[in-house]
Protein backbone atom coordinates (compact mmCIF):
# COMPACT_ATOMS: atom_id res chain seq x y z
CA UNK A 1 0.00 0.00 0.00
CA UNK A 2 1.20 3.50 -0.78
CA UNK A 3 2.32 5.65 2.14
CA UNK A 4 2.43 8.83 0.09
CA UNK A 5 0.85 11.91 1.63
CA UNK A 6 -0.29 15.05 -0.18
CA UNK A 7 -0.77 18.54 1.15
CA UNK A 8 -3.15 20.22 -1.27
CA UNK A 9 -3.76 23.95 -1.17
CA UNK A 10 -7.04 25.17 -2.63
CA UNK A 11 -6.19 28.47 -4.30
CA UNK A 12 -7.50 31.02 -6.75
CA UNK A 13 -5.42 32.77 -9.34
CA UNK A 14 -4.38 36.06 -7.68
CA UNK A 15 -6.27 38.68 -9.67
CA UNK A 16 -7.35 41.97 -8.08
CA UNK A 17 -11.06 41.97 -7.41
CA UNK A 18 -11.28 38.17 -7.59
CA UNK A 19 -9.56 37.17 -4.34
CA UNK A 20 -10.22 38.11 -0.71
CA UNK A 21 -13.17 40.31 -1.67
CA UNK A 22 -14.32 40.85 1.92
CA UNK A 23 -10.86 41.99 2.90
CA UNK A 24 -10.63 44.09 -0.26
CA UNK A 25 -13.65 46.10 0.85
CA UNK A 26 -11.53 47.34 3.78
CA UNK A 27 -8.01 47.65 2.32
CA UNK A 28 -8.63 47.82 -1.44
CA UNK A 29 -8.54 45.18 -4.16
CA UNK A 30 -4.88 45.71 -5.10
CA UNK A 31 -3.62 45.39 -1.54
CA UNK A 32 -5.81 42.37 -0.87
CA UNK A 33 -4.45 40.71 -4.02
CA UNK A 34 -0.85 41.50 -3.07
CA UNK A 35 -1.47 39.99 0.36
CA UNK A 36 -2.96 36.86 -1.21
CA UNK A 37 0.12 36.53 -3.45
CA UNK A 38 2.26 36.76 -0.32
CA UNK A 39 0.25 33.92 1.24
CA UNK A 40 0.87 31.78 -1.84
CA UNK A 41 4.59 32.58 -1.84
CA UNK A 42 4.98 31.74 1.84
CA UNK A 43 3.07 28.45 1.59
CA UNK A 44 5.13 27.41 -1.43
CA UNK A 45 8.43 28.34 0.21
CA UNK A 46 7.47 26.54 3.40
CA UNK A 47 6.07 23.28 2.05
CA UNK A 48 7.57 22.67 -1.40
CA UNK A 49 10.08 19.86 -1.20
CA UNK A 50 8.80 18.75 2.19
CA UNK A 51 7.92 15.23 3.26
CA UNK A 52 4.39 15.72 1.97
CA UNK A 53 3.84 16.25 -1.74
CA UNK A 54 2.64 19.84 -2.20
CA UNK A 55 -0.20 20.13 -4.70
CA UNK A 56 -1.80 23.40 -5.80
CA UNK A 57 -5.47 22.93 -6.72
CA UNK A 58 -6.21 26.13 -8.59
CA UNK A 59 -9.22 28.00 -9.95
CA UNK A 60 -10.19 29.10 -12.53
CA UNK A 61 -8.86 26.07 -14.40
CA UNK A 62 -7.88 28.08 -17.48
CA UNK A 63 -5.58 30.42 -15.52
CA UNK A 64 -1.79 30.20 -15.71
CA UNK A 65 -1.40 29.37 -12.04
CA UNK A 66 1.94 27.62 -12.58
CA UNK A 67 3.47 31.03 -13.28
CA UNK A 68 2.52 32.18 -9.78
CA UNK A 69 4.15 29.47 -7.68
CA UNK A 70 7.60 27.93 -7.72
CA UNK A 71 9.15 26.20 -10.69
CA UNK A 72 8.29 22.53 -10.81
CA UNK A 73 5.25 22.93 -8.56
CA UNK A 74 2.47 20.42 -9.11
CA UNK A 75 -0.65 22.31 -10.19
CA UNK A 76 -4.03 20.63 -10.48
CA UNK A 77 -6.99 22.50 -12.00
CA UNK A 78 -10.11 22.36 -9.86
CA UNK A 79 -13.06 20.55 -11.45
CA UNK A 80 -16.70 21.30 -10.66
CA UNK A 81 -19.25 24.04 -10.54
CA UNK A 82 -19.23 24.68 -6.78
CA UNK A 83 -16.46 24.74 -4.22
CA UNK A 84 -17.91 21.63 -2.58
CA UNK A 85 -17.78 19.76 -5.89
CA UNK A 86 -14.26 20.93 -6.56
CA UNK A 87 -13.02 19.82 -3.14
CA UNK A 88 -14.65 16.41 -3.51
CA UNK A 89 -13.19 15.95 -6.99
CA UNK A 90 -9.75 16.95 -5.77
CA UNK A 91 -9.80 14.25 -3.11
CA UNK A 92 -10.94 11.76 -5.74
CA UNK A 93 -8.19 12.74 -8.17
CA UNK A 94 -5.39 12.56 -5.62
CA UNK A 95 -6.54 9.31 -4.03
CA UNK A 96 -6.82 7.79 -7.52
CA UNK A 97 -3.26 8.97 -8.13
CA UNK A 98 -2.05 6.81 -5.27
CA UNK A 99 -1.92 9.16 -2.30
CA UNK A 100 -2.77 7.31 0.91
CA UNK A 101 -3.41 10.47 2.93
CA UNK A 102 -4.64 13.80 1.59
CA UNK A 103 -4.55 16.95 3.73
CA UNK A 104 -6.35 19.96 2.24
CA UNK A 105 -6.05 23.56 3.38
CA UNK A 106 -7.02 26.91 1.92
CA UNK A 107 -4.51 29.51 0.76
CA UNK A 108 -5.77 31.92 3.43
CA UNK A 109 -4.17 30.11 6.39
CA UNK A 110 -0.45 30.89 5.96
CA UNK A 111 -0.22 30.61 9.75
CA UNK A 112 -1.25 26.93 9.82
CA UNK A 113 0.92 25.19 12.39
CA UNK A 114 3.15 22.24 11.55
CA UNK A 115 1.89 20.35 14.58
CA UNK A 116 -1.70 20.62 13.31
CA UNK A 117 -0.68 19.07 10.00
CA UNK A 118 1.25 16.34 11.82
CA UNK A 119 -1.72 15.64 14.10
CA UNK A 120 -4.07 15.45 11.11
CA UNK A 121 -1.89 12.94 9.32
CA UNK A 122 -1.30 10.84 12.41
CA UNK A 123 -5.00 10.77 13.29
CA UNK A 124 -5.88 9.38 9.86
CA UNK A 125 -4.62 6.05 11.24
CA UNK A 126 -7.79 5.85 13.32
CA UNK A 127 -10.12 8.51 11.87
CA UNK A 128 -11.77 8.69 8.47
CA UNK A 129 -12.13 12.47 8.44
CA UNK A 130 -10.03 15.10 10.21
CA UNK A 131 -11.27 18.70 10.39
CA UNK A 132 -9.60 21.88 11.63
CA UNK A 133 -12.44 24.14 12.83
CA UNK A 134 -12.49 27.90 12.34
CA UNK A 135 -14.21 30.28 14.71
CA UNK A 136 -16.62 31.44 11.99
CA UNK A 137 -18.17 27.98 11.70
CA UNK A 138 -16.11 26.61 8.82
CA UNK A 139 -12.85 24.70 8.74
CA UNK A 140 -9.28 25.50 7.71
CA UNK A 141 -8.27 21.88 7.07
CA UNK A 142 -9.88 18.65 6.01
CA UNK A 143 -7.96 15.38 5.70
CA UNK A 144 -9.04 11.94 4.52
CA UNK A 145 -7.57 8.66 3.30
CA UNK A 146 -10.39 8.12 0.78
CA UNK A 147 -12.69 10.49 -1.13
CA UNK A 148 -15.65 10.25 1.25
CA UNK A 149 -18.45 12.55 0.17
CA UNK A 150 -18.81 14.95 3.08
CA UNK A 151 -19.36 17.83 0.67
CA UNK A 152 -22.51 17.30 -1.41
CA UNK A 153 -25.43 19.44 -0.31
CA UNK A 154 -23.40 21.62 2.05
CA UNK A 155 -23.44 25.31 1.27
CA UNK A 156 -20.00 26.84 1.76
CA UNK A 157 -19.29 30.26 3.27
CA UNK A 158 -21.96 29.91 5.94
CA UNK A 159 -21.65 29.62 9.76
CA UNK A 160 -22.93 26.04 9.57
CA UNK A 161 -20.32 24.39 7.33
CA UNK A 162 -18.46 22.61 10.12
CA UNK A 163 -21.60 21.39 11.89
CA UNK A 164 -23.19 20.21 8.64
CA UNK A 165 -20.00 18.43 7.60
CA UNK A 166 -19.75 16.67 10.96
CA UNK A 167 -23.39 15.61 10.71
CA UNK A 168 -22.86 14.27 7.20
CA UNK A 169 -19.78 12.33 8.31
CA UNK A 170 -21.64 10.86 11.29
CA UNK A 171 -24.60 9.85 9.13
CA UNK A 172 -22.19 7.96 6.85
CA UNK A 173 -20.64 6.15 9.84
CA UNK A 174 -17.29 7.90 9.43
CA UNK A 175 -14.94 8.37 12.37
CA UNK A 176 -14.15 12.04 12.97
CA UNK A 177 -11.31 13.91 14.66
CA UNK A 178 -11.20 17.66 15.31
CA UNK A 179 -7.98 19.69 15.41
CA UNK A 180 -7.47 22.87 17.48
CA UNK A 181 -9.68 25.77 16.42
CA UNK A 182 -8.09 28.61 14.45
CA UNK A 183 -9.10 31.19 11.83
CA UNK A 184 -8.65 31.97 8.17
CA UNK A 185 -7.98 35.44 6.83
CA UNK A 186 -11.26 36.71 5.40
CA UNK A 187 -11.71 40.25 6.70
CA UNK A 188 -9.94 43.11 8.42
CA UNK A 189 -10.34 41.68 11.92
CA UNK A 190 -8.64 38.48 10.73
CA UNK A 191 -5.82 40.51 9.21
CA UNK A 192 -5.28 42.34 12.50
CA UNK A 193 -5.13 38.98 14.23
CA UNK A 194 -2.63 37.68 11.69
CA UNK A 195 -0.44 40.75 12.23
CA UNK A 196 -0.44 40.03 15.96
CA UNK A 197 0.70 36.46 15.30
CA UNK A 198 3.50 37.67 13.06
CA UNK A 199 4.97 39.79 15.85
CA UNK A 200 6.25 36.51 17.24
CA UNK A 201 9.65 35.81 15.64
CA UNK A 202 8.85 32.17 14.96
CA UNK A 203 5.69 33.01 13.05
CA UNK A 204 7.42 35.78 11.10
CA UNK A 205 10.05 33.32 9.89
CA UNK A 206 7.31 31.02 8.58
CA UNK A 207 5.59 33.87 6.72
CA UNK A 208 8.36 36.22 5.56
CA UNK A 209 6.58 37.57 2.47
CA UNK A 210 3.38 38.21 4.41
CA UNK A 211 5.32 39.79 7.28
CA UNK A 212 7.19 42.08 4.91
CA UNK A 213 4.00 43.22 3.23
CA UNK A 214 2.26 43.92 6.52
CA UNK A 215 5.24 45.97 7.70
CA UNK A 216 4.63 48.26 4.73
Amino acid sequence: MSDRAALVVMARYPSAGEVKTRLASAIGAQRACALYRAFLHDLDARFAGGRRNLVWAFHPPESDFAAVVGAGARCLPQRGGTLSERMHNCFGDLCADGFARVLMIGADVPHVRDEWLDEAEECLERADVVLGPTEDGGYYLIAMRAPHDVFTGIETSTPHVLVNTCEKAAAAGLRLHLLPTSFDVDDLDDLVRLRALITDAGNASRMPATAALLRE
